[in-house]
């Protein structure tokens, strides 16, 4: 990269078209400006979740509704939706099947501490779905993944986890450990950070079954926490081979295999696990899971189970360090079984297939005619365009791959005319609601803008 380029686009035009695209959200959006004002103040740094302020926009857009694949803000703009809420509504909002048995369920009750016969069909439904595991309720994937650890470690009698550069497990602990200069440390940035996470955890570079190997010898690993995916900076796929190369390494050291497929169960049908034929030990996917609804769910394989119940039944009575109060409640078994049985089916995810390779072809076609030097990554129905060559081979590539600059101003320009992208990497889901037209829109739109950046 010289010094006159970003991701090959010159500096003064990028900051120019920055500008401008900022001055046009800024004018088109004075209700919210004006509401976000007036409700200055009330949360923490002025908005309900802090990485919301993450958003590349001037100020952030209030939303009045959304339903399938639109979302309409106060100021009555429409937009198209490709974030979806970053996974969470990968189904669409408020998927038909899923507010009716939300609706359903208000009426009898939201929450027991006690189970129902629909989470006896919940369970049912995760195996035919995901596969024979032995299945517990969580909140969020973050809360999965971090009893699945307590468990590997319960049963292993190992205190760490392998994770890789650059990963996403929720804000799980452990996971939160980079590489510098192969050296696995505490990432940057972690705040109020006391404890050092490499006591409990060692960092590897994804695709590299050598460095695997090489912390696995030394016996402490309880498990590998991974996607099978790359998905939280540019996306990142494995290379042939690398999955079955840490199934055979976990069984040779000991450790277990432990799969999140939160971001790519848009893969397919039972996930990039049951698309591929993956055999983990445990198996964790939450955000969409049951529509939208907070829900994660975690399962373990039969045989870890039997080793899960040796270790419970000698443990000291005490606390266990798993579940929380609202985990398992019947709302989340209501919109699991919605999900599964009438959402999360074949023909839906035959839809999502088609328009996302629809979607993918288009945005090449774009890069290609303005020769950008980017490439783009498709996993099912989540494609990413990434703003430097491919493919990326690791977390430490992706880190680098990555431009802030570029991709804001990309994602002012594209809510402007009406597209919406996930904003922390170039991320686009289709859901079963998504149209052909929104896809030819979204490619238009990215097209209009290259032509700008690249002319």
């Amino acid at each position: 990269m010289s010094d006159e380029t970003i991701a090959g686009i010159r500096k003064t035009r990028l900051t120019a078209f920055a500008a401008r695209e900022a001055e046009v959200y800024a004018k088109a959006r004075p209700k919210a400006a004006k509401a976000l004002a007036q409700g200055a103040g009330t949360f923490l740094g002025n908005v309900p979740m802090h990485w919301m302020s993450d958003w590349p926009m001037p100020h952030l857009p209030l939303v009045a509704k959304a339903q399938g694949a639109r979302i309409e803000d106060i100021d009555g703009h429409a937009l198209d939706d490709f974030c979806l809420g970053d996974t969470g509504s990968m189904f669409g909002h408020s998927p038909p099947p899923v507010a009716k048995a939300i609706r359903q369920q208000a009426r009898r009750g939201l929450t027991y501490m006690l189970p129902t016969e629909t989470a006896l069909e919940a369970g049912r439904l995760l195996t035919e779905r995901f596969g024979n595991f032995r299945w517990q309720i969580a909140t969020t994937a973050t809360d999965a993944n971090r009893f699945a650890l307590r468990v590997a470690r319960a049963v292993t009698g190992r205190p760490k986890v392998l994770v890789f550069n650059g990963c996403y497990h929720g804000t799980v602990d452990e996971t939160f450990v980079s590489l510098e200069h192969g050296v696995t440390i505490n990432s940057p940035g972690l705040l109020g950070q006391v404890a050092d996470l490499t006591t409990t955890a060692v960092c590897c570079e994804f695709n590299d079954l050598g460095s695997v190997e090489a912390a696995l010898a030394k016996g402490d690993v309880a498990a590998i926490l991974t996607e099978p995916v790359m998905t939280n900076s540019c996306m990142v796929l494995p290379e042939a081979g690398f999955h079955d190369g840490l199934r055979q390494l976990s069984l040779r050291y000991g450790a277990l295999l432990i799969m999140d497929e939160t971001h790519t169960i848009s893969s397919g049908l039972g996930g990039y696990t049951g698309v591929h034929s993956l055999r983990p030990d445990m198996f964790v996917v939450g955000k969409c899971v049951a529509g939208g609804l907070p829900t994660a769910v975690w399962g373990l394989s039969p045989a870890l189970a039997d080793r899960y119940y040796a270790a419970n039944d000698n443990r000291p009575s005490g606390r266990s360090g798993m579940g929380t109060t609202l985990s398992g409640n019947p709302m989340q078994f209501a919109c699991l079984v919605a999900t599964l049985s009438g959402v999360m089916t074949p023909a839906n995810y035959a839809h999502m297939e088609k328009l996302a390779e629809r979607l993918s072809h288009g945005l090449i076609k774009s890069i290609d005619r303005h020769k950008a030097p980017w490439h783009v990554v498709r996993v099912g129905a989540r494609v990413e365009f990434i703003c430097a060559p491919g493919p990326l081979k690791n977390g430490a590539e992706a880190a680098f791959a990555h431009q802030p600059t570029v991709e804001a101003a990309i994602h002012t320009g594209l809510i402007n005319r009406g597209s919406l992208i996930a904003p922390f990497h170039n991320m686009m889901l289709v859901s079963p609601a998504t149209k052909k037209g929104q896809i030819d829109r979204l490619v238009a739109n990215f097209d209009t803008i290259l032509k700008d950046l690249f002319a």
